[in-house]
Order: C-alpha cells, then sequence, then structure tokens
C-alpha cells in the first residue's frame, strides 16, 4: 500500500473537523496550494491563498510591516510570521502557513536554498528555517512546499490535540 504524502495526511487531519487552512507564499509561488489541492474534497477545509512575490504585496495585501521588512530583511521569520498572520486574517481560517526565501541566489544575509516558513494556527504562530544545498530552482521550491506544509502537519497535531 502506498504511504500517503504530507497533504494527503494535512486531509486527513482537516476533512470534517471544521478547520479550514489558508496559505501565504513567496518564494514557493503557489507549489504549496498546487499540492494541497491535488488532495481530492481539499475545497472542504482549503480556502485559498495569496502569492505575495513582490514586496509590496506582502505589506499592502497581507499587513507585513514595511519596518519589520526593512529592519530583519524579506527573508526572515519575521516577516514569514507576518505573511502568515496576514493571510489567517483575511480569510478566516483556522490555520495558515506562510514562505519566504530563495530558491535561486543570495541575498546577502542567507545563501541559496534558505526559506523560513511560518504556521499560524488557533494558538500560537511558530517558524522555522529550512536550508538545502540544493542549486536547482525547480527543486528548491518543491524542498521548501514539503518542509513547509510538514511542518503545517506538525502543527495542527500540536494545537488540535
Amino acid at each position: 500500500m502506498k504511504q500517503a504524502n504530507v497533504q494527503e495526511r494535512i486531509a486527513r487531519l482537516l476533512k470534517g473537523s471544521g478547520m479550514t487552512l489558508s496559505a501565504a507564499e513567496s518564494c514557493t509561488g503557489g507549489e504549496i496550494s498546487h499540492l494541497i489541492t491535488l488532495v481530492s474534497g481539499s475545497s472542504e477545509y482549503y480556502l485559498g491563498s495569496v502569492t505575495s512575490y513582490a514586496v509590496s504585496v506582502k505589506e499592502k495585501v497581507l499587513g507585513v510591516d514595511g519596518e519589520t521588512v526593512r529592519k530583519k530583511g524579506i527573508v526572515s521569520g519575521e516577516v514569514a510570521a507576518a505573511m502568515a498572520e496576514g493571510v489567517k486574517r483575511i480569510t478566516g481560517s483556522t490555520f495558515s502557513v506562510a514562505t519566504t526565501g530563495l530558491a535561486e541566489g543570495s541575498d546577502g544575509s542567507y545563501p541559496e536554498g534558505t526559506v523560513w516558513m511560518a504556521v499560524s494556527g488557533p494558538e500560537r504562530t511558530v517558524t522555522r528555517l529550512f536550508q538545502t544545498s540544493k542549486s536547482s530552482r525547480s527543486l528548491n521550491i518543491r524542498l521548501f512546499a514539503n518542509a513547509a506544509l510538514r511542518l503545517l502537519e506538525e502543527e495542527i497535531k500540536n494545537q488540535t490535540i
């Protein structure tokens, strides 16, 4: 029997629970949303996403404070947390997941293959730094999305048990 992938495990946790999910993606460019919606019935719990590639969208749509961006950098736990909290507020979801990072190139603070992820739930918002040594943009995006979904799965379990 085939082992369930992370988005199928998340579906099992959320289906029939009344809990909902949203996403705010930057460096993953919609890959998290794509993976979630591959699961049949995901419309029961998945409300939608904001792909906030530009800083202006992070600030104007998601409500990320410009001062946070200037002081901490766009690739930071603080920005990831603000993105997750912003999309959760906009959609009214129970949980949200967010990513901001470098699928390609360096920003002087972090090397290529770096992502800050955040999950916001009913009890708290958590952030986690994930880094890979891969030098393929498309592979990094897939790795980032899967890492973020694993953090989401972990937090759904931690915040609902």
